[in-house]
């Protein structure tokens, strides 16, 4: 969850903290905090977002700092629990994202020991124990402290009197940028768009010296060599570019962005493992697993290969299924339930496949083979165009698996995605934004699409949105259907028109308001719903990606609608680093 960023070099680095910070915002947003140092070590912190300072930078002086933009595990958001923090001298500062899983038997016992605690998180601890080691040499006090540690982190600290950065990996992503003497340290390359493209990804259990004379890794006291990356994201991809939010200018991207995600993968670099594969599971999270689920329909219906999916959060506590593949999905490479997934499959003797959009994550170096996404950066916290990018390689996949029956189909998907960027929401928004509740309906692969906008309204609007397969409705959500409870459905001419339109039927005999995405030329449909949006007619595969995107687009009019944080929706962060 959290974002943490360091720098050393020449410049001054309290601006470049704060602008790192601010790129990161999408992993935590309720507190943030910087330290510098210059003589001493000097602290600026406060509950709130980083990107509502009113100056781009702090007072704050020095050549090497840390920063800290938090999503809250332990302790309320507040001055006191934002990072960084200091040992009881102010020798050492330090930011942490991850989970600190012993914090509490090692806080009493400092405790004892005669330390003083200012906040309520399990990263203070780290400051007090290098505090009881440290003897001027803040990497080797590191060394002796990190093995103390259960849980995952990313660790940056600092001490008085030194121009040196000290960074640690287990679990939790840090990644190493390198400017022309200056070095950078971030969650992600993100912040470090504007100053390098030249980046190198610690790996778990590295240790970082990092100065601004150069830089150098380790494993326990063994010095090891990591390679250096060049990074393809250009500065421009994270800024909003005249869009009013990165969520809407990420929607508009999705064209171009579906375009890359399918044209990426071919015969010649589609993995051996699903060339084979009689049976597969699919684990991930959140949209990642609505995509997997759509995955499912396509894929059993092209081909006859049996799927099963597999929440990333639960697949820990259930047995390996028999399956001859385990494809892990994740946006960030660093998703850390679908990752705890891959790697259980890896000690099962099970091949896997990451499906990601980051190259180098946590995930590609655990996974036997790896599928790029291609999406670019995405800065808002509700998946739009990584979502269309998994699920256009979800396409691809099924393509490639059924003799490539789909190649014209799929060469128009970014044309029809165009198209639909030009429907009036107007209607359909005045309807959801007074609404306290919304039902999703859908059958076959547009159950998971509506599962899918369901969870993109409840992100961003805030309004209770849940999902159904159509014909379960009937068994218990029928109650709570009213005048006041909107039911968004799709009904597209397929297998099963005729009954969506009569569940349809007996949804509106309760009073209910419907809107559809179906045919502009249905009467019957027309005559029955309250709004009507046009889906056009096209194979299943191009309609589930222009439904995905209204769906995407009228939860986004609707929050704009209702002026909520549309980019950083409350409580929720992007990268979901900890179980």
């Amino acid at each position: 969850m959290c974002g943490i960023v360091g720098y050393v070099g020449y410049r001054q680095a309290a601006p470049v903290l704060i602008e790192g910070l601010k790129q990161l915002e999408y992993r935590g947003y309720d507190s943030y905090g910087i330290a510098t140092m210059c003589d001493d070590i000097s602290i600026h912190k406060k509950a709130g977002k980083v990107s509502d300072l009113s100056t781009g930078s702090s007072a704050l002086q020095g050549v090497c700092g840390i920063g800290h933009t938090r999503w809250a595990t332990h302790g309320i958001p507040s001055d006191l629990n934002a990072h960084p923090h200091l040992d009881c001298t102010g020798t050492i500062a330090i930011v942490h994202n991850g989970i600190i899983e012993n914090y509490a038997g090692l806080k009493r016992e400092l405790i004892i020991r005669g330390h003083s605690f200012r906040s309520e998180t399990d990263t203070e601890v780290i400051a007090h124990l290098l505090e009881e080691v440290y003897d001027g040499d803040l990497l080797m006090a590191m060394k002796l402290v990190v093995p103390l540690l259960h849980g995952s982190f990313a660790i940056l600290a600092l001490s008085k009197g030194n121009n040196q950065l000290v960074a640690v990996r287990n679990q939790s992503p840090l990644v190493l940028g390198i400017g022309d003497d200056e070095f950078f340290a971030a969650s992600d390359i993100t912040p470090l768009l504007e100053y390098t493209n030249r980046v190198v990804y610690l790996e778990d259990g590295d240790f970082a010296d990092i100065r601004i004379d150069g830089y150098t890794f380790f494993q326990g006291s063994l010095m090891v060599n990591r390679p250096v990356h060049e990074i393809d994201w250009a500065p421009e991809t994270v800024q909003k570019g005249g869009f009013p939010h990165f969520m809407l200018k990420e929607i508009y991207e999705q064209p171009e962005v579906i375009h890359r995600a399918i044209h990426s993968l071919n015969d010649s670099n589609l993995p051996e493992s699903l060339r084979k594969a009689r049976s597969m599971t699919v684990v991930a999270c959140g949209s990642s697993y609505h995509a997997g689920l759509i995955f499912r329909y396509l894929l059993e219906s092209a081909c006859g290969i049996p799927v099963r999916l597999e929440l990333g959060s639960e697949y820990k506590y259930n047995p390996v299924p028999s399956s001859d593949v385990i494809i892990g999905i994740s946006q960030s490479g660093e998703t850390a339930d679908t990752l705890a997934a891959i790697k259980k499959g890896t000690c099962n003797n099970v091949p896997t496949v990451a499906i990601t959009n980051v190259l180098n994550s946590s995930i590609t170096r655990h996974a036997d083979d790896t599928i790029l996404m291609h999406a670019g950066p995405e800065i808002s916290v509700a998946a739009t165009k990584s979502f269309i990018s998994q699920v256009g390689v979800l396409l691809q996949v099924v393509n490639l698996l059924s003799g490539r029956s789909c190649d014209d189909i799929l060469s128009h998907a970014g044309f029809a995605i165009e198209k639909v960027l030009l429907i009036n929401f107007e209607e359909a928004v005045d309807l959801c934004s007074s609404a306290d509740h919304i039902f999703y309906v859908g059958r076959g692969p547009f159950y998971p699409v509506m599962m899918e906008g369901a969870l993109k309204m409840k992100e961003i609007s805030y309004i209770h949105a849940e999902s159904y397969a159509a014909g379960e409705i009937k068994h218990g959500p029928f109650s709570l259907l009213s005048s006041k409870t909107p039911v968004i459905a799709i009904c597209a001419p397929g297998p099963s028109y005729a009954v969506m339109l009569g569940n349809l039927k007996e949804m509106k005999a309760r009073g209910t308001p419907i809107i559809a995405l179906g045919s502009e030329d249905d009467i019957e449909l027309i005559e029955l719903v309250d709004i009507l949006i046009p889906l056009e007619p096209a194979h299943t595969y191009i309609q589930v990606l222009t439904a995905t995107v209204i769906l995407q687009e009228l939860a986004y009019y609707t929050a704009a609608r209702l002026e909520r944080e549309i980019d950083k929706p409350r409580n929720l962060a992007k990268s979901v680093t900890v179980e």
